[in-house]
């Protein structure tokens, strides 16, 4: 089964997304965006940089 993005609305009225593994498991926040729109976008921008993403040791 393929993960999914969840859309929610935040304590705070922003929105926010979760990543969420084909078993339900939480692999990934994002921060809080002020519309929904702003969210969607941060979406997109982890569908399109992630799968090529470099991992670096901080």
């Amino acid at each position: 089964m393929a993960g999914t993005f969840e859309l929610y609305s935040d304590k705070s009225g922003g929105f926010r997304f979760r990543l969420k593994a084909g078993n339900g498991e939480i692999i990934a926040t994002s921060e809080s965006y002020t519309t929904k729109s702003a969210a969607l976008g941060g979406i997109d921008s982890v569908r399109r940089n992630a799968a090529d993403a470099e991992v670096v040791e901080a």
